[in-house]
């Protein structure tokens, strides 16, 4: 391997490039609109883009795009060249501060929820400095927003960057009051895990429900699967690693801070877990990732699956967002210290955080909802589609502590003693790690665990700012005028846990006597995202987005909208994929087979005069019966998905159609099929099982 060192963001235009390259005034100013949020002069844009084009065509680009994340969820990119003509009929390589900073794409062909028709076209590209550019393949790739002619945010990034906006605003408030007059601003850090599987190509080429969905939507489960928690931790097959040494390359060239890796617990899941950085990169960067397993894994003859919920029986894929809170002088404010039950402003934001998740635990459900990720949540490798936090049980005890105004007992951290003397001994945590909560407390940050691990992270992250801001609002204007500081804050701190402590709970979340409590506790339960969106355009989220000035209402409503088109659009295309596979492929297998029976039981009669054929009878017999039944359930779902006609005009209506009336029928044909598939000659059924592709890598 090369020199890490100088591997590690080679192809970014990073701080280090920039201190190189521009004039030191351009540089200056540059880190102003960088760390300061300042304007930034065209004329220092024009300096930029001049060395940016420079660096770029040295290390191999040919051409530009700006690099930005439209409402699909993946990201977006339209390539030009830095040629441009001269008279003599040669080309000169120009690029100017104006295409640095601007970009046109068209505004119509993506996702808007209304906000735009089909023939408002123009739309605006506008260059992120906060994140730096970078070179994949030939191009250099500049991470802009998105927004329409109208300046609506039709994008993740812009939203995600007012969310920034907001948390720095309230929280420099809380912060000056206990006297940071140093602090200049802060930011909230992520480190977003990843899950992912692997399978071989050649097996999934020849699964159309992979190839359109990015699920399984037929498969009976092999002998063996995940039960022996074997693969989890597990020796790196040879031909994953060699994925992951190339995967690594490629990220850390990137600027990507990718740290650990290893086996996941299903046969063929994988985990890649970064560095945290800045929410806005780390966003930027897990785009990117995904991108890069996907295409990574192609050449080394096996394919990424990204969905959540690949194999039905298995565990599925989600993706763990790390998220604290950081001030500009390097003070982690989710940190309690050696003594958090002392530390008020430690627990003054503990409290702001605890608030947010209660306060906007709708807000937070809806964040990860997708067709995808109903499948996992609740499921035993997820939390529930309840939202609570877990604390542990010292934090806990010091909240109850204050909250009956009584005295704390800090215990000193035990020294583990695991009984072998060569062994060295360490403390232990003061806190366990609970995997079965969504919201976890995790020593200096938390752990969202909710994540589907298709989705970007932007939008959990923009709920997670702006809800935390609104906590930290509320208690700075309190705070600010107060009397008495000490007391006010105590106060404060008292009646929060109070009325919050509500959403803290530290048991087992995949107990069923949790759903009985949490209900009890008045915490929503909503297990689908039919269910959750309609609190995304209620009144005290509207509020909640456009005070703080990270959405306006319409562009509230045009993800409510989107959200709900693409979840109805996702079943449908599941459910014209399953129609398609059965009629096609599995009832004419089971057909052929039931011939080859048949015909193998008139040979053996002709032959053998009385003879009995008990098995294959049997077979036909069970084999008829299972054909027939989901030839009639696919008849039912041809119908039903005729009737989604009567819905479209209602998107809400339509959604929860797709999921009462075609998902059932689709869990009905698949019922049949994978009872159908145990039973058939492998020789005879068309598609790899689930053996061949959960361990078809080897």
């Amino acid at each position: 391997m090369e020199n890490l060192t100088e591997l590690f963001g080679s192809k970014v235009f990073n701080d280090s490039t920039m201190k190189k390259r521009l004039p030191k005034e351009t540089y200056k100013a540059l880190q102003k609109t960088i760390k300061d949020g300042k304007h930034l002069d065209i004329n220092i844009a024009h300096v930029v883009a001049n060395s940016m084009k420079d660096w770029a065509i040295e290390n191999g680009a040919t051409h530009f795009t700006h690099w930005f994340q439209p409402m699909t969820g993946i990201t977006a990119e339209k390539h030009d060249s830095f040629i441009s003509p001269t008279d003599d009929g040669k080309v000169i390589m120009e690029f100017s501060g104006k295409e640095l900073v601007q970009g046109e794409p068209d505004a119509s062909s993506f996702p808007s929820g209304g906000l735009r028709a089909t023939f408002e076209a123009r739309g605006y590209t506008a260059w992120d400095p906060t994140s730096y550019a970078f070179i994949k393949g030939n191009t250099l790739c500049i991470p802009t927003a998105f927004c329409s002619y109208g300046g609506e945010a039709l994008d993740k990034k812009t939203p995600l960057l007012r969310s920034m906006e907001a948390i720095n605003r309230q929280a420099m408030r809380v912060l000056k009051l206990f006297g940071n007059e140093d602090v200049t601003s802060v930011k909230t850090t992520v480190g977003p895990e990843q899950e992912y599987f692997l399978v071989d190509k050649e097996m999934y080429d020849k699964r159309p429900d992979l190839i359109f969905t990015g699920r399984t939507l037929f498969g009976a489960m092999p002998p063996k699967g995940q039960e022996l928690d074997d693969h989890y931790f597990g020796t790196i097959k040879s031909k994953v690693a060699a994925f992951m040494e190339d995967l690594n390359k490629e990220l850390w060239k990137l600027g990507i801070l990718a740290k650990t890796e290893h086996n996941e617990v299903a046969p063929a899941q994988h985990e890649l877990a970064p560095i945290f950085t800045t929410t806005n990169i780390a966003t930027d960067h897990n785009q990117l990732t995904m991108e890069l397993m996907q295409r990574i894994a192609k050449k080394h003859g096996m394919v990424c699956l990204l969905h959540e919920k690949p194999f039905d029986g298995v565990n599925g894929s989600g993706k763990h967002n790390n998220w604290s809170i950081s001030t500009n002088t390097g003070k982690n404010l989710l940190d309690p210290g050696e003594t958090p039950h002392e530390n008020a402003q430690f627990l003054l934001f503990l409290c702001s955080v605890i608030k947010a998740v209660d306060d906007y635990q709708d807000m937070l459900r809806i964040s990860v909802a997708s067709a995808g990720n109903d499948h996992r949540l609740g499921a035993n490798e997820a939390p529930p589609a309840i939202v609570s936090m877990f604390l542990g049980d010292e934090l806990e005890a010091i909240l109850k502590s204050i909250e009956n105004d009584e005295g704390y007992d800090a215990k000193e951290k035990t020294i583990m003693k695991v009984g072998v003397h060569v062994l060295p001994r360490f403390a232990k945590d003061t806190t366990d790690r609970n995997r079965t909560s969504p919201f976890a407390f995790t020593g200096n940050k938390f752990e969202f665990r909710m994540l589907g691990s298709t989705a970007s992270i932007s939008g959990a992250n923009i709920v997670l700012n702006t809800s935390v801001a609104e906590s930290l609002k509320q208690f700075a204007d309190e705070l600010e005028g107060a009397e008495d500081f000490n007391l006010a804050l105590h106060e404060l701190i008292k009646r929060t846990i109070k009325d919050h402590k509500r959403i803290i709970f530290n048991g087992n979340g995949y107990d069923d006597s949790w759903i009985e409590e949490a209900e009890k506790r008045g915490l929503l339960n909503l297990k689908t995202t039919p269910d959750c969106l309609p609190y995304y355009v209620s009144e005290k989220n509207i509020k909640l987005f456009t005070e703080h000035k990270v959405l306006t209402e319409p562009e509230i409503r045009a993800r409510y909208e989107i959200h709900l088109e693409n979840y109805s659009k996702i079943i449908n295309i599941e459910a014209l994929t399953m129609l398609d596979m059965s009629k096609k492929d599995i009832l004419p297998a089971a057909s052929s087979f039931i011939k080859h029976l048949s015909d193998t039981v008139a040979s053996k009669k002709a032959a053998v005069s009385g003879i009995d054929c008990e098995y294959e009878e049997d077979l036909i017999k069970k084999l008829s019966a299972l054909t027939n039944e989901m030839y009639e359930k696919v008849n039912k779902l041809e119908a039903d998905l005729a009737d989604t006609a009567q819905y479209s005009d209602d998107a809400q209506k339509l959604a929860e159609y797709y999921k009462d009336t075609v998902i059932g029928d689709m869990t009905k044909i698949r019922a049949a099929a994978d009872q159908i598939e145990v039973m058939t000659d492998r020789k005879y059924w068309p598609y790899p099982s689930y053996a061949d592709l959960l361990f078809g890598v080897r």
